[in-house]
Formats: C-alpha cells, structure tokens, sequence
C-alpha cells in the first residue's frame, strides 16, 4: 500500500498532493495533515484548522491547517506549518541543551559576501529587532581580526546556525570560500536552519545536495519578517 508523503514534506500546493503516492489520485484534501486520518501529528505541537484558507496569519502559504509548537510564546501570532514544526523541532532541543551555558550568541548567520549589504543585513536587522543575538560578520569582525579565527569563535559561541541561502550563496558555494567553510562547519550539527531567500530548495539541491536535505524556511512563502519572527521565538530560551 502507497504511503502518504503529507508528514514529511507536507501537501503545500495541488501539486505536491499530485506526487503524493498515496493521495495523487484526489483533487482534493491536500490542505495539511489533518486530511489524512491515518497520520497522527507529533506531541510537540497542536493543529487546528485555518478555516479562512488563503494566507496564514504571518503571511505565509497556508496548507488549510496551522500547527503551534510547544516553544510558542503565549499569546503569539505566529504561525506554522505542521511540517516546519517537524523540521524545527530538533533545532529548539538544540537550543535548550544550550541555554544554560552563558555568553552565547542566539544565532550565527552564515550568508554570501555580496549579501552583506542586503538581505543578510535585512535579516540581521529584523532579528536583532526581536530581541536575537546575532553574530554577523560585518559587525564582529574587526579591523586587523584574522577572518577565520574569528568565524571560527562565533560559531562555537552560537546556539544555532542560520545559512541564508540566495542565488549569491550559490554562485560562492563552488568555488569553497569562506562561506563554503562555514557552512561546513555548521553541517556537521543538529544546530542548522536553511533560510532560502530568492531562490529554491531545487537549485541549493544542485549545488549542496546535504543542505538542500535540510528542511527550513523559506520567503517565497512569507515575508523575510515573518521568517525572522519564527526564528525568534525558536532560538529565544
């Protein structure tokens, strides 16, 4: 018997129900896990049914169910997926075997050096704006710092990896540069969120078949804030 892909990658869009094995057949019910009776959520969170369909609450592609994960703050607007719980999951036991240990930056984001104006600074910035320690390279590393000792520190002095991947990053990935050393650094940890930001997970595949392995988040399906908002509430103790 065909098995149902919705707990893994989830039933986003009519096309991905389409490759389901188990559900291709049906033109509809591909909204979340919900539609599938056999398919019991995980017990670090709890579905409810997005009755107004559409977008979710922070701005996201809604699936028709939204997910709350057991780190979400009461009283919060955010909103998941069932299956960006699953993949974060890890990452905030991650964080919380951590929280104890003191001085640690809550983030350390890896990003292309053509980023550093940009998008990584848009997104340090809405981080920073939540309450987040980041360590990020235009700030922490100083005149006359050798650059890999220091990447070096902050990456054994941060709780999670942030890996902002854009078309830049991949373009950089190849040529194994100074982001091609971070990123290897963070592959070998349970500590690593994907943020893919003006491109998709089909063309990091391409380039980083173990990254584009991980499940992350991704702003072709919410704004860069709603992203940052996520990532705030989970590294945040």
């Amino acid at each position: 018997m065909s098995r149902c892909t919705a707990p893994v990658r989830g039933h986003r869009t009519a096309s991905a129900a389409a490759d389901c094995p188990a559900c291709g057949g049906r033109s509809r019910g591909y909204g979340g896990y919900s539609s599938y009776g056999s398919y019991s959520p995980p017990s670090y969170y709890s579905s409810s049914e997005n009755s107004g369909g559409g977008r979710s609450s922070s701005g996201g592609s809604s699936s028709g169910s939204s997910a709350r994960p057991r780190w979400s703050r009461a009283g919060s607007s955010v909103s998941y997926t069932p299956t960006e719980v699953w993949a974060l999951e890890p990452i905030r036991r991650s964080v919380e075997e951590r929280a104890a240990q003191p001085d640690l930056r809550d983030v350390f984001l890896c990003h292309a050096w053509d980023d550093r104006q940009g998008a990584a600074k848009e997104l340090h910035d809405l981080l920073e704006s939540r309450g987040v320690s980041v360590w990020f390279s235009e700030k922490d590393v100083g005149l006359g710092v050798p650059l890999l000792r220091a990447i070096d520190k902050g990456l054994a002095n941060s709780r999670v990896g942030i890996v902002l991947v854009t078309p830049a990053l991949l373009r950089r990935l190849p040529a194994e540069g100074i982001a091609d050393k971070e990123l290897s650094a963070l592959l070998a940890r349970e500590r690593l969120v994907p943020v893919v930001h003006n491109t998709t997970y089909e063309a990091l595949r391409e380039v980083s078949p173990l990254l584009g392995s991980r499940s992350g988040l991704s702003t072709a399906e919410e704004p860069m804030a709603d992203v940052a908002a996520k990532i705030a509430e989970l590294v945040v103790p």
